[in-house]
């Protein structure tokens, strides 16, 4: 579980997540819809549907929190993140 002194990298970590899949679902809904028929979709449409993967991000980055190195939104254990600089 996260520590008070790590709980601001943490949310940035979780944030850093959520607002780039936010911006990767909104112009991939985008693109599918001006380049296929598959899709038509406003770019108001877009923005919203964009918003549910990105609050699934932050739902998974809180469960990372709990399950993954501590103070990130990680789920792989610190032993197994190559990311880490610590070994549990």
């Amino acid at each position: 579980m996260a520590t008070p002194t790590r709980t601001p990298k943490l949310l940035a970590d979780i944030a850093e997540r959520a607002v780039l899949t936010y911006v990767e679902a909104f112009l991939g809904l985008l693109l599918a819809s001006g380049t296929t028929n598959v899709v038509t979709l406003s770019t108001l449409e877009s923005a919203a549907i964009a918003a549910i993967p990105a609050g699934l991000a932050v739902v998974k980055g809180a469960v990372g929190s709990l399950l993954g190195r501590a103070g990130t939104a990680s789920w792989l254990p610190a032993k197994n993140d190559p990311a880490s600089t610590t070994i549990n």
